[in-house]
C-alpha cells in the first residue's frame, strides 16, 4: 500500500467513524431544520437539517450546559449585548448593572464553558459568527415555547 493509499484509507475510516456515530436518518420520525440570514457586524447565513431521531440520540451533557448558561437573566442580557458586537468586560458589567468584575466573570465563565462566548483580544468578549444564528434560534424557540410569539 502506498503512502497516498494509506492516507486515503485512514481518511475513509475517520469519515465512517464520524458518520457511523450518528443515528441513522428515520424519515418516519421526520427532520428538524433551522437557519437564518442575519447581519450582526457582518452577514451570517446558517442552515442546519438533522434527522429528528438523530437529535434525540445526541448526548445530553453539552446541550444541558448550553441551555443552563442561557437560562440566567444576566447571561441573557450579556448575550443580547454581545450580539451587537464585541464588548470589553467593563462595558458588559456596566451594561447589565453588575457591581463587581467577579460577578461578571462568573457569568462569562458559564457562557464560555458552554462555547457561546469567546474571548476576543485582551479583556473583550464576543459571540463567534458561527454561533450567532444558533443562539438566536435558541432564544426564538424559548420565546415560542413560552408562547410569547403568538
Amino acid at each position: 500500500m502506498t503512502d497516498v493509499q494509506a492516507k486515503l484509507a485512514e481518511l475513509e475510516a475517520r469519515i465512517e467513524a464520524l458518520e457511523g456515530a450518528r443515528a441513522p436518518e428515520d424519515p418516519a420520525r421526520g427532520f428538524v431544520h433551522y437557519g437564518g440570514e442575519v447581519d450582526f457586524g457582518g452577514e451570517i447565513t446558517w442552515n442546519i437539517r438533522y434527522s429528528a431521531a438523530a437529535v434525540l440520540g445526541l448526548p445530553a451533557e453539552a446541550r444541558v450546559e448550553v441551555l443552563a448558561a442561557l437560562g440566567h437573566p444576566v447571561r441573557q442580557a450579556l448575550v443580547r449585548m454581545l450580539l451587537d458586537g464585541p464588548r470589553t468586560g467593563t462595558e458588559l458589567a456596566d451594561g447589565v448593572g453588575l457591581g463587581s468584575t467577579g460577578q461578571l466573570y462568573h457569568h462569562i465563565r458559564a457562557l464560555t464553558a458552554a462555547k457561546i462566548v469567546e474571548q476576543h483580544g485582551r479583556g473583550a468578549y464576543r459571540i463567534p459568527a458561527p454561533k450567532v444564528v444558533p443562539v438566536l434560534v435558541l432564544l426564538t424557540a424559548a420565546a415560542d415555547i413560552a408562547e410569547l410569539l403568538r
